[in-house]
């Protein structure tokens, strides 16, 4: 079963996206990720044979920042010829060098961030940009002008929307009301934020799911936890999408043909 006939709007934003989309922290780095088992970062061939899977399976939507390695570097040229099949999300405000991450909110910054990912990308735009939180949300989109150096991105045409991958309730409505999108943790073991989800469905505003399987931790006695999760996430009106962030296109595949049947009914 293929996600292709069930691509929905992700919010007000114009754009057209699976629900599911492919993250890839681990085509670009393997320090400092929270997985339950190690992995081994996939070669280029491998990671094509990843990225034709995902299209194959109706799959539009990948997910990639600066602060997941050499990932935007990778995909550049991985996917010359195929932009307009892809939705791109990436993200700024996060920076991991030497294995540390470090972050920069600054205005001056958001704008060198977002122009280094078009370039990386090979892209003349970015379709959705998220500031990368550092757990500050409030603080954050109140204080350092991020958001106001993207909306001016916007306006210019480099991205078409942009919005917050936070980690609080305030700072997920707060970048609904100014912005396009919230990507938001929500599964069967924390729930926290589900005011955000609720606020994207009564105001027409995207929602991204991540850690929808709880970065694979998720267990469930005698239920198969991806289905379980899987109706958890797609049972809210205010899911757009949900990221997974799988190298195994055996996982990827299993995993479209579930959301396939969940959200089908």
């Amino acid at each position: 079963m293929s996600l292709h006939d069930l691509h929905r709007p992700l919010g007000d934003t114009g754009l057209l996206v699976s629900p599911l989309g492919l993250g890839t922290v681990k085509l670009g780095r393997d320090q400092g990720v929270k997985y339950p088992n190690g992995f081994t970062i996939p070669d280029d061939a491998a990671a094509r044979a990843l990225l034709n899977r995902a299209r194959e399976l109706g799959i539009n939507l990948i997910d990639t920042a600066p602060a997941y390695g050499v990932s935007e570097q990778r995909l550049g040229p991985l996917l010359r010829g195929q932009r307009q099949d892809w939705v791109i999300v990436s993200k700024v405000g996060e920076e991991f060098e030497a294995g540390q991450s470090h972050f920069d909110f600054s205005p001056q910054h958001t704008r060198l961030s977002v122009e280094r990912s078009l370039q990386r990308l090979e892209t003349d735009f970015i379709d959705l940009v998220l500031v990368h939180s550092d757990g500050n949300d409030v603080a954050v989109l109140r204080d350092s002008g991020v958001y106001e150096a993207l909306a001016e991105l916007k306006r210019e045409g480099k991205i078409r929307a942009f919005g917050l991958s936070g980690k609080t309730v305030e700072g997920g409505l707060l970048a609904l009301e100014q912005g396009d999108c919230a990507m938001v943790t929500y599964n069967l073991a924390e729930q926290g934020e589900r005011a955000v989800l609720d606020h994207a469905a009564s105001h027409h505003k995207g929602i991204l799911i991540k850690k929808a399987l709880a970065s694979g931790h998720a267990v469930l006695a005698g239920k198969d936890p991806v289905r379980a999760s899987f109706e958890l996430v797609f049972g809210h009106p205010g899911v757009s999408a949900a990221i997974v962030g799988t190298i195994n296109p055996q996982h990827l595949a299993a995993n479209a043909a579930t959301a396939a049947a969940v959200i089908r009914g």
